[in-house]
């Protein structure tokens, strides 16, 4: 869903950060309940939460979640699959182009997610049966 400037509110900004909160929780469990599973399979796996910069309403913000496998016996570790699910992303745009410069004009918007965490919660449970089941 999309944010503009106007609709930055604390609400909002405690929306993100529980959202945030919960599913960099969420891949951690997954990692410890996954990576033997996938160690079984001879396939690394791994899941990360990923957070750059400190305010959400700050362009240049952005947080999500990803999960990967690579194929260990693979020297490089080749990675065979990785799906990143996007929770908050804040941009600069002038006339609907990202931009890094405060340019008069310019707008700030802000996209969450549009599912809920047990919507992704259950997506990365699908995803992760999927990747097991096709190895």
């Amino acid at each position: 869903m999309k944010y503009q400037q106007k609709d930055f509110t604390d609400d909002l900004k405690i929306k993100i950060k529980s959202t945030e909160s919960a599913l960099k929780g969420h891949i951690g469990k997954l990692l410890k309940e996954n990576k033997s599973v996938f160690a079984k399979k001879n396939l690394a796996f791994n899941a990360n939460f990923d957070q750059v910069g400190d305010d959400p309403f700050q362009p240049g913000y952005s947080s999500s979640v990803a999960i990967g496998v690579s194929d260990k016996a693979d020297i490089n570790g080749e990675l065979i699959d990785l799906h990143i699910i996007k929770i908050w992303e804040c941009e600069r745009t002038f006339l609907g182009m990202p931009t890094a410069k405060n340019i008069p004009g310019s707008k700030i918007t802000g996209e969450l997610l549009d599912e809920t965490v047990q919507e992704v919660r259950e997506e990365l449970k699908e995803y992760i049966e999927e990747i097991l089941n096709d190895v």
